[in-house]
């Protein structure tokens, strides 16, 4: 398992840091695109729907990214998507952690996957929109995401007492999250004082947060952040905990499907976007 983990953990950095590195937006735009009808077609079958129809959700999904990509990102617009995306997870997705989802196959099980197909395109739109700014500063806000979940998976296994949502996610417990939280304050923090000597840090999120907001205002916010990954990464998991899988799906080999990879992304990089818009 370790070792199919790694092997396509290469292979998509092979394909990906090229593209996000060479600055060719068409090669860009058309991972991208790929990645959209992907997680298009995951989420499709995670709110019930048959494989041929997910399959033409994915297709159409992308073909209608790739088109609203091409004619209609405007920034004003694109701003709006950010900050209704925002919204959604505030008053939908974060409190159906606690309230659940609804039942598959009615109503508002499909008005909820209308709007989590909102949220997707709202991610990565986002994607677009930092790595035009640059990919080291989309890389850096992915890197918090990545700190988090890792500072918290080390402090949960030496902590953890406390579940975070056991009937969502039983290995995730309060200590873990509070010390994914400190572990993104402490290596922001570095990272930010670092960027004195060290240029190329200035183009970093965390950085441009603290030099617009100050350090108070920029601490809060990435506590902001590391709570937006944390609930996205519970959504996630209590959509396939309800559709009865274990995987988004096996595209991935040893990583799962697109939405498993992401599933912290989908609210940050909206909101992280939106933030960068104030700079």
């Amino acid at each position: 398992m370790l070792k199919t983990r790694i092997i396509t953990a290469v292979i998509l950095l092979a394909v990906l840091l090229p593209v996000l590195f060479f600055n060719y937006f068409p090669a860009f735009a058309v991972v991208v695109t790929l990645f959209v009808g992907a997680a298009m077609w995951e989420g499709a079958r995670l709110f019930g729907l048959a494989e041929m129809r997910a399959r033409l959700v994915g297709i159409a999904g992308g073909v209608l990214f790739a088109v609203l990509l091409t004619h209609a990102a405007k920034p004003g617009a694109v701003n709006a998507l950010y900050g209704a995306a925002c919204l959604l997870w505030l008053i939908r997705y974060a409190p159906s952690l606690g309230l659940g989802l609804p039942p598959l196959g009615g109503a508002a099980n499909w008005s909820l996957a209308i709007t989590f197909s909102f949220a997707v395109f709202a991610c990565f739109f986002a994607i677009v929109g930092l790595c035009q700014h640059s990919p080291l500063y989309l890389l850096s806000v992915m890197v918090l995401v990545w700190i988090a979940d890792i500072g918290a998976y080390f402090s949960g296994k030496a902590f953890g007492k406390r579940k975070l949502a056991p009937s969502i996610s039983p290995g995730k417990s309060w200590e873990g999250a509070i010390g994914g939280g400190i572990a993104v304050l402490a290596i922001s923090a570095v990272s930010i004082v670092l960027a004195a000597g060290s240029p190329w840090l200035q183009d970093t999120f965390a950085y441009q947060l603290q030099a617009r907001f100050g350090w108070t205002l920029a601490l809060m916010v990435l506590l902001v952040i590391v709570a937006a990954s944390v609930i996205g990464d519970l959504f996630e998991s209590q959509l396939k905990r309800r559709a009865g899988i274990k995987d988004s799906s096996n595209l991935l080999p040893g990583h799962g499907g697109v939405l498993d990879r992401i599933d912290a992304l989908i609210p940050v990089l909206p909101l992280a976007a939106l933030i960068g818009s104030w700079f």
